[in-house]
């Protein structure tokens, strides 16, 4: 806990000083550009692996970076999945944020655990919150991956793709892109290498993004 109070005394006496007219300018209100759901995984830092200042990214976190589909009925509140929900609801209606990033990543704990149930004895809820992963562990059942290193890297991909379904599934989300007006990615993030591939809808294939295709 020492790091972590000494880096609080860095922050106010380095950082901030640095960007003092920007957390000033934020006072009042923030206009971020982008949504950025990602997973909690401690590895995956939004803003350093963007290079965004405070104010430009709009973060949502949990494991498995998972966007449970939309249903118009109470059945979400009573699984626990309102606070995802609640928070796209209000980057898009409130906020009126323009771009949603779902990024992934390499190594996924949510990812692996489908596999290892029995490891979940001991925690009900993530168990309960990983069943969201069930449409994606049949996928890539049905690819037949012939290693475990594939299976996984299929999984963690994959849980791209469905989670970028998922998020189509509300109102508000396919009507503002159906009319232009939100663009939405996804990303896998390779935590080893710091590479960041782009999913291209159209292909359906996962591309590096480096400057030429930026």
């Amino acid at each position: 806990m020492r790091e972590l109070f000494e880096g609080a005394i860095k922050f106010q006496e380095d950082d901030y000083a640095k960007y003092k007219e920007l957390y000033e300018s934020l006072k009042k209100h923030q206009e971020p550009h982008t949504l950025f759901i990602t997973c909690v995984d401690s590895r995956v830092v939004p803003n350093l692996i963007t290079n965004m200042l405070p104010g430009d990214l709009f973060v949502v976190r949990n494991m498995g970076n998972i966007i449970p589909p939309y249903k118009e009925n109470d059945n979400m509140m009573r699984a626990g999945y309102l606070a995802t929900t609640a928070s796209i609801e209000y980057a898009l209606n409130i906020l009126e944020i323009k771009n949603i990033i779902i990024c992934g990543h390499s190594n996924c704990g949510a990812c692996s655990a489908i596999y290892e149930p029995s490891k979940l004895e001991n925690a009900p809820y993530v168990k309960k919150w990983i069943e969201l992963l069930d449409p994606v562990k049949k996928k890539v059942k049905a690819l037949s991956p012939d290693s475990k290193s594939k299976q996984m890297w299929l999984t963690e991909q994959i849980n791209v793709e469905q989670q970028l379904e998922n998020l189509m599934t509300y109102p508000f989300v396919e009507e503002r892109f159906d009319r232009g007006e939100l663009n939405i990615y996804g990303w896998y993030y390779i935590i080893e290498t710091g590479e960041i591939l782009n999913y291209n809808m159209i292909t359906r294939e996962f591309k590096p993004i480096n400057k030429e295709k930026k």
